[in-house]
């Protein structure tokens, strides 16, 4: 099986670049996109609706903001809006799929980075998600929470970690917030399960000179439930062409999903 999640910064700019004709290339089970932007009626051309896909859009309320979208090529049992809180629902975050006992869920956690109001926002949606996850581990299903967490974790994860640990994104709160998903709940980072190199990045500012000199952030997360963990077979970050101030991050279960 294999799933992509992809932040694309606008999906109608991601595909001028070039993204679908990527992703028709890449033969995945799944991809799943964040910060699409858009609202559903806007996509008029075919590209927008992948075919051999079963295509599912979920809009902010407020346009051009937010907003997620999840493509499967197997029709799943159920699509769930949402995690049933009005105020967060409102901005497009949470949209999941339901194969069986497997959850794919694509997923934008809010940035705090804009002000002190949206960091307020972006503690409030953790402080809630926690209990949330909790209640995923003990539901017996399989979950792949896929999408574009705003928190890098450790060090490693960031090119200039030193002078950004009073920056949103790499706050002591939320590392220890992820410490407490990763090393206290047993949920798991798929991509660091099969690769423990450093300058392994998703997103680059697009200030100065970021992206040719790779300074970036590990931000976008495939969060596995444990059950997967031996199950991970491989993980690719790409970055041959740019497609948002993102990148596509690509991994490979050993998981039967289309049978």
């Amino acid at each position: 099986m294999r799933i992509i999640s992809f932040n694309a910064n606008g999906v109608r700019s991601a595909a001028r670049k070039g993204f679908f004709h990527w992703m028709d290339k890449q033969n995945a089970d799944i991809v799943c996109l964040q910060e699409t932007k858009v609202q559903t009626h806007q996509l008029e051309d075919p590209i927008y609706w992948p075919k051999g896909y079963r295509c599912y859009y979920l809009d902010a309320v407020k346009k051009g903001y937010s907003g997620v979208a999840l493509y499967s090529r197997r029709e799943p049992d159920e699509i769930v809006q949402g995690l049933g809180w009005p105020d967060l629902d409102a901005e497009g975050r949470y949209l999941e799929a339901r194969f069986g006992s497997l959850s794919v869920v694509s997923l934008y956690l809010p940035s705090g980075s804009s002000s002190e109001e949206r960091q307020a926002v972006k503690f409030d949606f953790m402080n809630r998600f926690l209990p949330y996850l909790r209640e995923c581990a003990q539901s017996g299903r399989t979950y792949i929470f896929c999408g574009d967490w705003n928190i890098a974790h450790k060090p490693i994860d960031l090119k200039n970690w030193r002078s950004n640990q009073k920056n949103s994104g790499f706050l002591p709160e939320e590392r220890a917030w992820l410490d407490i998903v990763f090393e206290q709940d047993g949920w798991v980072d798929a991509f660091r399960v099969v690769n423990q190199e450093p300058e392994q990045y998703t997103w680059w500012s697009n200030r100065g000179q970021a992206w040719a000199k790779n300074v970036g952030w590990r931000i976008d997360y495939q969060v596995t439930s444990p059950s997967l963990r031996d199950r991970i077979l491989a993980a690719y970050i790409y970055k041959e062409e740019r497609f948002s101030d993102h990148a596509p991050l690509t991994i490979d279960y050993d998981y039967p999903f289309l049978a």
